[in-house]
This record gives C-alpha cells, structure tokens and sequence, in this order.
C-alpha cells in the first residue's frame, strides 16, 4: 500500500475514533449539531461528490427538477448523513437510554405477520436515512437480527462498525460468507437484514428497473428466499425534521412462483426495487445519491 494511501486511511480511524469520543461526550443536540457541520463541509469541499450527486440526481428524475433544486438536494443529503452518523456512533453509551425513545414505526404488524410464518424474514432495505439504527430498533423488539454487510476498506473502520452492531444484539454476516449460513439462520425462524441498492461487482446480481433505468441490484436474498420461503419485508429509516427517526415497514412481498429459478428471482427483486423506490421518492434527500446505481451496463 502506498504511503499516502496508508497515512489517509491512519487519518480517518483517528478522526472516526475522536468524533465517537466526542459524540458520546456532548448531549445529542450538540453531536448532531457537530455532524450536520461535518457534513455540510463535506458537501461544499468535495467538488467532485457534488458533480457525482447532481448527475445521478438528473439521470434519475430528468428535467423535472432544476440544477438549483438537485443541489439544495444534495446539501441536504450530506447534512442528513453527518447527523445520521453523529447518532451510529452513540449507539454504544446511548441507544437504549436515548435513541429508542425517538424512534416511530408504522407497520411493525407487517414484520409480526411475515415472522410468524416461521420461515425467517429477510429485511430488505437500502441506504436510506438510519439503517443501523433500524436494525437495532428491531432487534430491541424482541426479534434474533443478523446483517449482511462487505467489510469496510480499512480492517480498523470495519472492527468498530462490527462492534457498534454487536453491541445493539446483532448478529454480522459477511457479503463473502456462505449462504448456508445466512439460510441456517432463516431457517431457525430469524430476521436477516440486507441493502440490495447498490451496483456491486462482489455479489451476484441482476438487471432491474431503478427510477425508469436498468440497474444492477443484488439477487442473493432472492434466490434464497425461493429456496427457503423466507419473506421478502421492504422498510427504511428516515429521519424526521424533529431529528427523530420514523421507521416504514411494508408488507411482504407477494409472488407466486412460476418454477423459472432466474425470472422469478428476478421479479422479485424487482419487486423489492420498486417498494424501496417508492420511499427514496418521497424522502430524496435521505438516499446516497453519490453512488452511481446505473454504473454497470445491463
């Protein structure tokens, strides 16, 4: 590794490592305050993350929405995740005492139902507003909750986001773990969340639609739940003008399969897309437009 690359990364665990003191130190107020500082320096410095968002902002919705209104989006976006970030790492001293009690949900009887089933119940969701604070807000419920995540580029980052989840009751899986894990998991009747709104090249995906375009979408929890009969449960986590979060959970996806492993995988998957659309649709300024969702041809 080159010696820029490595004091950069050194740089960021020290700062990550300072900010999660600081933020468990001062009341909530002042490290949200301190993270919507953070993010609005990240939104007006990082000129090329500015250019990033306002292209996918405009791939997405077009003419419908001016350069003007596609940048107060933006900064809004950023702001949101610095105060997002600000209450992930409190959650060590501070999610019982404090974060639960902000938290609302609508449709928790959805996750009820598809658990009684008996046959595991994926949380299908993506990066929308909190979802770290979701999965434990879920698993404070009573329900046994694993996540599925890719390890974090540096291993010192990764540990403390390991550890953050571990210490809200959540089980950790690995993008590069086997599926036998995640289905023995499902089988036992558990909850299992997983992103699926990102083009990754380290999982096996498919084609779907994403704001009128063909884009790459995970399809692992798909073929697993056809094997399975796990359900298929879209929610996110948003956060309120308040800064409380509100959690939409929907009902589970209902698809008959038709015996073709691929097209029914990748219905559903579609399907999946489409419900979490939905949401990123009426709270823009809570998804990581940064994130090129079209990058890969299909």
């Amino acid at each position: 590794m080159k010696l820029t690359k490595r004091f950069k990364r050194s740089f960021v665990y020290q700062l990550a490592r300072n900010l999660t003191s600081i933020s468990n130190f001062l009341p909530r107020s002042g490290a949200v305050y301190i993270g919507a500082v953070v993010g609005l320096l990240g939104w007006n410095i990082i000129g090329k993350d500015r250019h990033q968002v306002n292209r996918h902002l405009k791939l997405a919705y077009g003419e419908s929405m001016t350069f003007r209104e596609r940048q107060l989006l933006g900064r809004n976006l950023y702001i949101n995740l610095g105060k997002n970030l600000a209450d992930v790492v409190r959650f060590r001293d501070h999610f019982k005492s404090e974060l639960l009690g902000l938290i609302t949900c609508e449709g928790a009887e959805h996750l009820k139902e598809a658990h009684q089933r008996g046959y595991g119940v994926f949380g299908v969701t993506g990066h929308i507003g909190n979802y770290e604070l979701m999965a434990g807000y879920i698993a404070s419920l009573g329900y046994q909750t694993a996540l599925i995540g890719r390890e974090v580029y540096d291993q010192r980052l990764d540990q403390l986001l390991v550890n953050i989840r571990k210490q809200l009751g959540l089980t950790v899986f690995r993008t590069t773990d086997s599926p036998r894990r995640m289905i023995k998991w499902l089988r036992l009747g558990h909850v299992c969340g997983v992103v699926i709104d990102t083009d990754s090249a380290r999982v096996r995906s498919v084609g779907v639609p994403w704001f009128g375009r063909m884009s790459n979408s995970p399809v692992g929890q798909s073929l697993i739940s056809l094997s399975t009969k796990a359900a298929l449960v879209p929610m996110a986590c948003v956060r309120k003008p308040n800064n409380g979060y509100h959690i939409i959970i929907r009902p589970a996806i209902k698809f008959d399969p038709t015996g073709d492993k691929k097209a029914d995988s990748t219905e559903l998957t579609s399907l999946c897309n489409k419900e979490l659309e939905a949401i990123v649709r009426q709270y823009s300024d809570q998804w990581i437009w940064l994130h090129n969702r079209w990058r890969t041809k299909v």
